[in-house]
This record gives structure tokens, C-alpha cells and sequence, in this order.
């Protein structure tokens, strides 16, 4: 068990049961941000059109499905998505329900603390999106920096941002950036259970970019 345990005994809590996918599956034409690249899957080689293997190519936004954001996101002058560490995006968590109700996420909203390194928000978001969500649950500065204080170094959410849909000056991300938190968007949560879990999420290791697509698997502790 790691420093960053966070609530409960770290000494009872074991696994309890098999990893399980917190990751938004993409098919072509996965919806993206309004005005975003979109994503797309073009065949370049096919083996009944007489090729030894099947291949593809595909292009599309940094900011696809479940994808982590870079502090250069939002921050010129911050460090790029290959600046962050394993030890971040990797250890232990919980995953918090919020998805009982509407309108911005407020500290006084969240459970009592002291909370693991690795915060998971579900909000009610599904996990497959038709078309890209009308609506979103973000974060108040003061819910970042009540996480934060209370041990979260990374946050993540199912919303496609920490920040509202219409927001330009993203207090959120700043929020995260003033408190050293790396943000997780996208999150597919709607079977991963609430409460204690390990957490492993790893971004592409692409270098120089704002963000990177992931895939984020959780695995629930018991007697935490």
C-alpha cells in the first residue's frame, strides 16, 4: 500500500474483485468538443483486397474519449503531457458518486476527507455518448482545492471537462494547475463501484502535446 492511501486502513483493504474498464470505448466518429478535430479510422491496407495484413490509420483530437490533460493545456508556460509521472497516475483511489444531482460540483458536495491520491467523479454522465453531451457536472475551484488539501493528486471525472461547457477562463483546470492535480476527463463510470479501488491510467506517450487519449482501469478494495 502506498503513502497516499487516503481514508480508511490501508492494512484490511484487498482486492475485491477483478480490474475493471473506466475507459470510453472508440468506435469512428467517437464524438468530440464542438469544433474539435474529429476522430477517423481510414483502412489503408486490407487482406481480401490482397495485402499480408490488415491496417489503418487514424487522426482525430488529443482530447478523445478518456484522455488526460496536460498543465500546457491550460497553462502556456506549464509542462507537457509526457511530463507526468507514473507515480501520479498510478496507486490508489475511490471513486465518489455525485451523480444525484445537477449544476456545478461544490466543495461542501463532496464526502469528508482525508481522500486517496486518485479521485474518480462519476456524475451521471453514460458511458457512450451518441453525440457530444448538451450538459456537464463541473468543478468549483473549491471543490479542486478541497480534494487537494484533503490528498488527491490526480482528479477524474466522466464529464468530458472539469469545467463548464461554455466556460473561456477555465477556473477548474487553474484551480488543478494552482494545486499540482493532473486531470483525468471522460471516464467511463457507470460499473465501476463507489468507494475504495487501486487505480492505473495510462496515456499515450506522446511528446509536446496538451493531452493524450488513455485507458483507465480500476480494480475495488474491500475492508477499506
Amino acid at each position: 500500500m502506498t503513502a497516499d492511501a487516503g481514508v480508511g486502513d490501508a492494512r484490511a483493504a484487498e482486492p475485491s474483485g477483478a480490474w475493471l474498464d473506466a475507459t470510453r470505448a472508440l468506435p469512428a466518429g467517437h464524438p468530440v468538443w464542438p469544433g474539435d478535430a474529429p476522430f477517423v479510422v481510414v483502412p489503408t491496407a486490407r487482406i481480401p483486397e490482397g495485402s499480408p495484413v490488415n491496417l489503418s490509420s487514424t487522426a482525430g483530437t488529443t482530447h478523445l474519449g478518456t484522455h488526460v490533460d496536460a498543465p500546457w493545456h491550460y497553462d502556456d508556460q506549464a509542462p507537457r503531457i509526457e511530463s507526468i509521472g507514473l507515480d501520479v497516475l498510478i496507486g490508489e483511489g475511490q471513486v465518489v458518486d455525485l451523480s444525484d444531482a445537477e449544476g456545478p460540483i461544490e466543495a461542501a458536495e463532496l464526502p469528508d476527507g482525508p481522500y486517496a491520491g486518485r479521485v474518480l467523479l462519476r456524475t451521471g454522465q453514460p458511458d457512450a455518448w451518441t453525440a457530444f453531451p448538451a450538459a456537464l457536472r463541473p468543478l468549483t475551484p473549491g471543490a479542486v482545492r478541497r480534494l487537494a488539501t484533503g490528498g488527491a493528486r490526480l482528479i477524474g471525472t466522466d464529464a468530458p471537462s472539469v469545467d463548464a461547457l461554455d466556460s473561456k477562463d477555465l477556473p477548474a483546470h487553474h484551480a488543478c494547475g494552482e494545486a499540482g492535480v493532473t486531470i483525468v476527463e471522460g471516464l467511463a463510470l457507470g460499473r465501476v463501484p463507489t468507494g475504495r479501488c487501486r487505480v492505473m491510467c495510462l496515456p499515450l506517450r506522446l511528446v509536446g502535446t496538451d493531452a493524450a487519449p488513455a485507458r483507465v482501469v480500476v480494480q475495488p478494495l474491500r475492508g477499506a
